[in-house]
């Protein structure tokens, strides 16, 4: 059972307001409609390195979250377009293949010590990259274009959620959709870690010898929580794909698994922080020209070497579960 003081319910409250009602209003009395596609992409990378993070919890570098989004991706885009499947029933599938396709990585190599798993991360968005150049199903290069929007959902002929096709601006239901679905990711995962599961996880972070002393399986968990961590990575990737009614063997990158390093892995939000600033920082710097790279680059740097542990240990109150 959580127990939330009211200055963390305020927060929340306000946060919530935040998104839903005041970056609207903004965004309405702007003009700036081209916001709401640079949000909505924000959110979906925050999903994202939501499973990195949750990698780094017990301490495992992951690198390849880009070929889990790059899969779920593809297979909500073949549900869809090939399948005749819901947009909302592919969703989850997509998730769900990821977790199926990172077990099965994961079985025999999370066995091994953590720099055998992090090799293998580093390659794998490549190796996924690869595969869909290669096989017929994903067209080649060509990719999957013509995605579909989302169909609407009723229950008992009372709709639930809206026929994007037949809404005149999909940007805010897409920004909408991306929110509540990071929303979602995010309390999932601050359950998580305050579970027996993440107690146990954090135990394995600090000593895996002594973890392993006591009882705990440590390659059971090791693969449970690579699983977990590649079900966001799949969620992520397909409800862009969506978004972009189109996926390309090129759509994501390794540096898509980075962004928790800057808001700080010793925080659950700190993933959705270092997404945010990463984003916008780049976009600022893009007035520096050439100079761009080195700048951001000499930032991160600086950052890491005063700040290791992210934004977020500015703050007042440390732990991973605040």
């Amino acid at each position: 059972m959580l127990n939330f003081s009211a200055k963390q319910l305020i927060g929340v409250g306000v946060f919530l307001f935040a998104i839903f009602v005041g970056v609207p209003l903004i965004i309405g009395a702007t003009g700036r409609w081209d916001f709401y596609f640079t949000l909505t992409s924000v959110a979906l990378l925050a999903i994202a390195s939501a499973g990195v993070w949750l990698t780094f919890y017990i301490g495992r570098i992951n690198i390849g979250q880009g070929a889990f989004a790059l899969i779920g991706a593809y297979v909500s885009a073949i549900l869809v377009v090939k399948a005749g499947w819901s947009f909302w029933i592919s969703l989850p599938a997509a998730g769900i293949f990821a977790a199926i396709v990172a077990i099965l990585i994961g079985m025999p190599i999370l066995r091994l010590r953590g720099v055998y798993f992090a090799m293998i991360t580093l390659v794998l968005t490549q190796v996924v990259t690869l595969t869909a150049l290669a096989l017929p199903i994903t067209n080649g290069a060509k990719g999957i274009s013509s995605i579909p929007l989302p169909s609407g959902v009723s229950l008992f002929g009372i709709p639930l959620i809206p026929d994007f096709a037949a809404m005149e601006n999909t940007k805010l239901a897409f920004y909408y959709s991306a929110c509540i679905l990071m929303i979602a990711t995010y309390a999932a995962l601050y359950r998580l870690v305050n579970s027996r599961l993440g107690h146990l996880c954090r135990s394995m972070q600090q000593n895996e010898e002594l973890a392993s002393s006591i009882g705990v399986n440590i390659a059971y968990i090791r693969i449970v929580i690579f699983a977990i961590s590649s079900f966001f990575g799949g969620i992520g990737g397909a409800m862009f794909g969506s978004i972009a009614q189109s996926v390309y063997p090129s759509s994501f990158q390794v540096a898509d698994s980075v962004n928790c390093f800057l808001g700080g892995l010793g925080y659950v939000f700190g993933p959705m922080l270092g997404t945010l600033v990463l984003y916008f920082g780049w976009d600022l710097l893009f007035e520096f020209g050439k100079y761009q790279m080195l700048i951001y680059s000499t930032i991160l740097i600086l950052i890491i070497r005063f700040l290791p542990n992210g934004l977020l240990s500015l703050r007042i109150g440390k732990g991973a579960d605040k």
